[in-house]
C-alpha cells in the first residue's frame, strides 16, 4: 500500500498488478529499513491517531493507541461537569492546553471534539512543532490551534484555562533496557525518557498546571504503572485525584482538579 500509494481494497482487487522497478526498488529499500528496526510510521510517514491520518517523523513520538485514553478522559469529564451543573464553562468557552505536543495529535484530537474550544499547543522542539503544524493544516484545524515553542509552560501567557492535558516524557533511565530497541533507537530521546526516575518533568509540569488552570481546572496526564505512585504523591493537595487503567489494566491516565479555595 505505502509502494503503491493505494488502500488494501485496490491491492485486493488488482491481483496481478507488477511492480515496475523503480516500485520494486522503493519497496525493498522500506523493507531493509524495517529489518534494522526503524517503526513502520517513520518509513511510511503516517499513523491514524483518533480517526485521523498523521504525518510523523523522526522529530516526533509515534501517536499510540494508549494516548487515546486522554481524550476520552477531556470528553468524560467536560460532559459529566456539563451535565451536573458544575463550573465547568459550555464548549463553546472552554479553554485547553496541549503540553509537549509532539505530532499534534492530542490538540488535533481536542480540536475535533471540541469545534468551539480555544487550543493552545507547546513543544520545546522546533521540528516537532513543524510537523504539528502541517498535520494541523492537513486536517483543515490550522486557525484552531495557537502552536508555541517553549519547555512546559515556560513563558506562556496562559492563565484561566479550563484543561491541561499532556503525554510528557515518563519513562526512567533506570528503565531505559526494559524500553523496546526502536524506541530506544529511533524514537526522539526527550520526548521518551524524563530523567533517572520518570517524573522528573511530571515534578515541573505540576506546579506550571497549577498555577495556569482556573480554580477546578483539571490536568490530565498519560503516565506508566512503574511511576503512578509516585504521580500521585506528587498530586497532593489537588482535588480529586484518580489515576485510570488502559485496556490492559496498566495505570495510564493521570487527572487531578485544581483545588477551588
Amino acid at each position: 500500500m505505502f509502494t503503491l500509494n493505494c488502500d488494501r481494497a485496490y491491492l485486493f482487487a488488482h491481483p496481478e498488478r507488477k511492480l515496475t522497478p523503480h516500485e520494486q526498488a522503493t519497496y525493498e529499500a522500506a523493507l531493509a529499513e524495517r529489518a534494522r528496526g526503524v517503526p513502520t510510521q517513520y518509513i511510511t510517514g503516517h499513523q491514524e491517531f483518533w480517526g485521523m491520518d498523521l504525518i510523523v517523523s523522526p522529530a516526533v513520538l509515534i501517536p499510540r493507541p494508549e494516548t487515546e485514553h486522554v481524550i476520552e478522559t477531556v470528553l468524560t469529564l467536560a460532559t459529566e461537569e456539563r451535565a451536573g451543573g458544575q463550573e465547568c464553562p459550555p464548549h463553546t468557552s472552554l479553554r485547553m492546553l496541549d503540553v509537549g505536543t509532539g505530532s499534534g495529535c492530542i490538540a488535533l484530537a481536542l480540536a475535533k471534539e471540541f469545534p468551539h474550544a480555544e487550543i493552545h499547543a507547546t513543544d520545546i522542539s522546533a521540528a516537532a512543532l513543524e510537523i504539528a503544524r502541517a498535520n494541523a493544516a492537513r486536517h483543515q484545524l490550522e486557525n484552531r490551534i495557537w502552536f508555541q515553542q517553549t519547555d512546559l509552560l515556560e513563558g506562556l501567557n496562559c492563565a484561566g484555562l479550563d484543561f491541561i492535558v499532556s503525554n510528557p516524557p515518563y519513562v526512567g533511565e533506570s528503565e531505559e533496557d526494559q524500553v523496546q530497541l526502536e524506541v530506544r533507537k529511533f524514537e526522539p530521546r526527550n520526548a521518551v525518557f524524563s530523567g533517572p526516575t520518570g517524573t522528573e518533568v511530571i515534578a515541573r509540569l505540576i506546579p506550571q498546571a497549577q498555577a495556569a488552570l482556573r480554580p477546578g481546572g483539571w490536568l490530565i496526564m498519560e503516565i506508566s504503572g512503574s511511576i503512578a505512585n509516585e504521580t500521585e504523591h506528587l498530586l497532593r493537595g489537588w482535588d480529586d485525584v484518580l489515576i485510570s487503567l488502559d485496556l490492559q489494566s496498566i495505570p495510564r491516565v493521570a487527572r487531578a482538579r485544581r483545588p477551588r479555595g
